[in-house]
């Protein structure tokens, strides 16, 4: 009978005869013995061979070869409680390599100190390993289990196309040429956003799909260039009914995957997340607030706090950090545009530090007071714009809690970002650019701005944060045609411009469209945090690098004259 090696191979089958398939992981000559471990998806088994004629045989056979042995189930003198057939071993009657292998390039193990380069291109090995593999079928359970869970919720799972028109959706698109109309090029989809919305205008009223997604960007650690959305859609929607059926697909994915109960869903405005935290992806498993105190230097004569907004950060390490420390964090917030990070510390209540001597006595007594401070507080101080102020302690508040081992690794915090602003001000385009995508709804009592006060227009956009990591962003649509000519006039859009880009959308529109509203829920960044990973290479089968290649199969690669002539293209030297 062939089995896989999984938990249902134990004592219980103690004698009896069994035909395995798998590869070596590993061998270990004892010179009148040898053992093998076999491995397959499911785990490791013991080979113990004793044969001498079958010791010759398999000695030759080399490490990730496939072999098929014949053999009876003993009981192992010493067991292994790592392996979940650690108790038994494999006595081995009959041997036979089926495909053996070469030399491999790096070791196939979890602790493997390959270059990540190396792995990549050799991808089909590092599948072997048991930590890729499980971040696989983690995600395959995580899709099986919001598959059956919105059906359950009476979601239709629909296909939308990959070939479609290329429309300003705020990333750079992935064009392809058509042979048919030389000349003419489809994009590949940087979201279903469009075509989700016609599914409302067609009457799906419930829709999701577990959807590709293409967008020519500058790549980082969580980022590439085709990834995954748990897609969704719903008419006549506000935002508590959206964030209904996620906050049930959240909790039925980590209490599988992890089986972890998820507290509560906090719910945040994205000016106070700002104003707290410096971002608008705030990881909550620890305190550590940006403090506003600007109004204690108004009066200031210290040139540097002279017309900036001033924030501070305290936290109780005064002890940890020497001035070598501090030198190397002021070093860091200047790469979020920082001129340089004062500092305070705290202890036998009085004050000592860079800006000491700059400080008024009534200044002193303000920061102790309006601080809280406390023995041993250690106070980090950035001025300059709102932005760079916000920026700045965001990121420096993250590297301390890491820094100082604040954060809970095994505890899971969601937050719902809300009220985001409508358009931020692009200084590459010098012109204001949807902050989500051109379809998403105004705030209500903000209508009237959507022309005249493009700043303080807010929008019914809305993100979920998880441990610092936005997982989803979705927003209430625009329904209304008159709505949505506003917003590309907005955005700078002539009438002429949004009828060539969106013409069949906008037509959609007269047709009784229904108010609706969805979300776009990142399933490679979910993986990443069930896994414990801060790769996302770790959790898709074949990922590119930061460079957007391929170094398994050498994509992207030329192609030849013919297929260009085809196309009616021509490379630009």
């Amino acid at each position: 009978m062939k089995k896989y090696m999984n938990t249902s191979f134990g004592l219980k089958d103690l004698g009896k005869e069994q035909e395995l398939y798998g590869w070596v992981a590993k061998k270990r000559n004892h010179g009148s013995v040898l053992f093998i471990d076999l491995r397959d998806r499911s785990g490791i088994i013991q080979l113990f061979i004793k044969d001498e004629e079958l010791v010759s045989q398999a000695s030759a056979i080399k490490n990730e070869a496939v072999i098929k042995v014949v053999g009876e189930v003993s009981k192992r003198e010493t067991a292994n409680p790592k392996l979940l057939t650690g108790e038994i071993e494999i006595i081995v009657k009959e041997i036979e390599l089926i495909n053996n292998s070469i030399d491999i390039p790096f070791e196939i193990t979890n602790e493997t100190t390959a270059l990540e380069d190396t792995r990549l291109k050799y991808r089909y090995l590092d599948l072997r390993r048991e930590k890729i593999q499980k971040n696989l079928i983690l995600r395959h359970d995580v899709v099986l289990a919001t598959r059956n869970y919105l059906s359950s919720l009476g979601f239709i799972e629909v296909e939308t196309p990959i070939l479609c028109k290329s429309t300003p959706e705020g990333a750079r698109d992935y064009l392809v040429p058509s042979r048919i109309f030389n000349g003419k090029f489809y994009a590949l989809p940087q979201s279903p956003q469009i075509y989700k919305q016609l599914l409302m205008i067609g009457g799906m009223e419930k829709y999701f799909q577990i959807a590709r997604c293409f967008r020519d960007e500058d790549l980082r650690a969580d980022r590439q260039p085709e990834f995954t959305q748990i897609d969704l859609e719903m008419s006549f929607a506000a935002e508590k009914d959206v964030w209904e059926v996620v906050e049930g697909l959240m909790r039925e994915i980590f209490k599988k995957a992890k089986n972890f109960d998820i507290k509560e869903f906090t719910v945040m405005d994205y000016d106070e997340a700002i104003r707290l935290y410096g971002t608008d992806k705030p990881d909550l498993r620890y305190e550590l607030l940006i403090q506003e105190i600007t109004d204690i230097f108004k009066k200031s004569s210290f040139e540097a706090f002279k017309d900036q907004m001033i924030n501070a950060l305290v936290v109780n390490a005064a002890d940890k950090y020497s001035r070598k420390d501090l030198d190397k964090l002021s070093e860091y917030v200047k790469i979020y545009g920082a001129k340089y990070l004062s500092y305070l510390k705290y202890n036998n209540q009085e004050l000592s530090g860079s800006i000491l001597k700059n400080l008024s006595e009534e200044e002193k007594e303000a920061l102790i007071k309006t601080l809280d401070l406390k023995e041993n507080d250690l106070v980090l101080i950035v001025a300059d714009t709102k932005k760079v102020v916000k920026t700045a302690l965001g990121a420096l508040r993250i590297k301390l809690a890491n820094q100082l081992e604040l954060i809970d690794k095994s505890d899971y915090k969601f937050v719902w970002i809300k009220d985001f602003p409508m358009y931020e001000y692009s200084e590459e385009e010098k012109r204001f650019v949807p902050a989500h995508h051109p379809f998403t709804s105004p705030k209500q009592e903000d209508l009237d701005k959507l022309l005249t006060d493009k700043e303080n227009c807010k929008s019914r956009a809305y993100d979920l944060v998880i441990n610092g990591y936005e997982i989803l962003s979705g927003s209430i649509r625009i329904h209304d045609a008159k709505i949505q000519a506003k917003v590309f006039e907005a955005i700078g859009l002539s009438e002429e411009e949004a009828k060539a880009k969106f013409g069949f959308f906008i037509d959609a529109f007269n047709y009784g469209t229904p108010p609706h509203g969805g979300v776009g829920i990142g399933l490679e960044r979910i993986i990443m945090l069930l896994s414990e990973t801060e790769n996302i290479r770790d959790v898709i089968a074949f990922p590119k690098t930061a460079s957007a290649s391929d170094l398994m199969s050498h994509a992207p690669n030329s192609v030849d004259d013919k297929q260009l002539d085809e196309l009616g293209l021509s490379i630009k030297k």
